[in-house]
């Protein structure tokens, strides 16, 4: 196992939740070190990391000596499997933070993102129904599968957040929800200053990262597509509200 010094934060989910926003607020600050290129992609390695002594040092070569904070954002990490696990084996003091969207606006814009880059072919209806069979059956570590296919489950956010507290405490982890990130920038970013211990922008304006692209999509989001997600992630929902104290009604209010 490499030493070095160790990355401090990780914005570690949720995909199409508005990381992409927040990496480039936090590469803008002073106080922190972030990596070129977002998503570092180093705990959900399964090819090239031997994972029972793992050598960080490709890792660490993403940062520069100059003393600052270390962070990275990869917003798989939350969702894939033994990412978290690896993570605190890593660093058990790094803090995480999350960002969390309603999943069935989630799961609609992850599947918009997959279509146009033609990784997916399927239309959303079938993908949400019948194409998660890929995920369950497919080998995890196969390009497509957890990455790709997961539109459902990766909106299970109360199972998430409650494996992510079974390994770190509570205050070491700081979730949001990401409209606030969208409707109050300066606020939202006051908060994780807060809790990375450094100075907030002076001024931080609305943007929108990686808007989708304009081309002729399948699919819809229909009002039975909308029902079959609601039921799914209503129970879990609840337990997402308990643990992360997070009020979800914003999302669940327009659900069927």
């Amino acid at each position: 196992m490499s030493g070095g010094r160790k990355v401090d934060f990780l914005v570690a989910g949720v995909q199409k939740g508005g990381t992409s926003a927040l990496f480039e607020y936090l590469r803008e600050l002073p106080d922190i070190q972030m990596p070129v290129v977002k998503e570092a992609h180093f705990f959900d390695e399964e090819q090239g990391v031997d994972w029972s002594d793992p050598d960080y040092s490709a890792y660490h070569a993403l940062f520069t000596a100059d003393g600052r904070l270390r962070g990275e954002a990869t917003p798989i990490y939350l969702y894939w499997p033994n990412a978290l696990e690896r993570i605190v084996r890593y660093n058990p003091a790094a803090k995480i933070i999350l960002l969390f969207r309603d999943p069935i606006q989630r799961a609609w814009s992850h599947w918009k993102m997959e279509y146009a880059k033609r990784k997916e072919t399927e239309p959303f209806a079938w993908c949400i129904r019948e194409g998660r069979e890929r995920v369950a059956t497919g080998d995890p570590t196969a390009p497509g599968h957890h990455r790709v296919f997961s539109y459902v489950e990766r909106g299970f956010y109360g199972a998430q957040v409650e494996r992510l507290l079974a390994l770190f405490p509570r205050e070491q982890c700081l979730l949001l929800r990401s409209e606030e990130l969208r409707q109050e920038p300066q606020a939202t970013l006051d908060t994780v200053c807060r809790f990375l211990g450094v100075s907030p922008p002076a001024s931080a304006a609305r943007r929108t990262v990686h808007a989708a692209r304009e081309i002729a999509y399948p699919s819809r989001l229909e009002a039975e597509d909308r029902a079959l997600l609601a039921d799914l992630y209503r129970k879990d929902i609840a337990r997402f509200e308990a643990l992360s104290g997070l009020p979800a009604d914003e999302w669940t209010r327009n659900w069927p």
